[in-house]
């Protein structure tokens, strides 16, 4: 399947919808305000944390900021689109009133950035339909940049039209990644694919925030990007960004990407091959390589 043959999955939402444009404008500037609401709180908090705690699974933190935030922005959802569901990274789903259009809602992506008061964080609001995303808004508050973007209405950084690299040529490309929470645990961690990848491009980045690194794919500041172990929230308002940008989003395997299943590739056209021909060249190192045996013991 060539990349023309994929259609945008944010396209294919719009379509099947039928929401008319203007109110794919108004959701747009919904989700706008609300990545901004959310971004103020992150700011408020900002080096200022009293509490830092684990929620579960070893380094997935949430702190006050993350509450705050999340408050700020569910206010902005449910006093402007009552009737839509809402799927928040901290609170849980909400049920709609009959609408399958459902708010994607990170309230701080970048926790632990954010926890060690590393700059590189933002509030990531995206809306899907059955579960596949359409439109969305992300603030990144340390650098004042607000991205947003929707079918028929582009891509945009502040008030600049925004689209991916023109790259083709993986050894010229700088592609970014990170890595699940679970790699501590399952030989499946990334190790392989980073270590493939740096070795053939300029360099590798891991910015910690997967819906930033999405956005700096759609901006042209990266090339390409693939993660697994995401969540909806992760990705939905990235993934509208690199498309509206000119970007293509899919499957490790090629074939068209699912929230759901927590990893993609998301590149500038030219790169979409050599990322999932990389990517199927990729076997999980083994665990004594990187000081874990006791996950050779443990694999199948």
């Amino acid at each position: 399947m060539s990349a023309p043959d994929l259609q945008r999955l944010t396209d294919q939402s719009a379509e099947q919808c039928g929401l008319a444009p203007g109110e794919l404008e108004r959701l747009a500037e919904v989700a706008r305000r609300a990545a901004e609401a959310g971004a103020s709180q992150l700011l408020a908090h900002f080096g200022r944390l009293e509490s830092i705690r684990e929620k579960g699974r070893a380094g997935d933190l949430v702190t006050e900021a993350d509450v705050a935030a999340e408050k700020a922005v569910l206010a902005v959802l449910e006093r402007d689109t009552p009737e839509l569901g809402v799927l928040a990274e901290e609170s849980g789903r909400r049920p709609g009133s009959g609408s399958e259009l459902e708010w994607c809602v990170d309230p701080l992506d970048g926790t632990t950035n954010y926890a060690h008061r590393y700059p590189f964080f933002g509030t990531s609001i995206g809306l899907t339909w059955r579960g596949q995303p359409l439109l969305g808004a992300l603030a990144v508050p340390a650098l004042q940049q607000l991205y947003w973007a929707a079918p028929g209405l582009g891509a945009w950084c502040n008030a600049n039209r925004i689209q991916v690299s023109d790259c083709t040529n993986l050894a010229s490309s700088l592609l970014v990644t990170g890595f699940a929470y679970d790699r501590h645990e399952r030989l499946d961690n990334n190790y392989a694919e980073f270590a493939w990848f740096t070795h053939r491009t300029r360099g590798v980045r891991r910015g910690g925030a997967a819906a930033v690194d999405l956005a700096f794919v759609a901006d042209g500041r990266l090339d390409g990007y693939w993660e697994r172990g995401l969540s909806p929230w992760d990705l939905a308002a990235g993934v509208a960004l690199v498309e509206q940008a000119g970007g293509v989003v899919c499957a490790y395997n090629g074939g068209p990407a699912e929230l759901a299943e927590g990893r993609l590739i998301a590149c500038t056209p030219g790169l979409r091959q050599a990322l999932i021909d990389g990517l199927a060249a990729c076997r999980p190192l083994s665990g004594a390589s990187f000081g874990a045996p006791e996950l050779d013991q443990a694999a199948p």
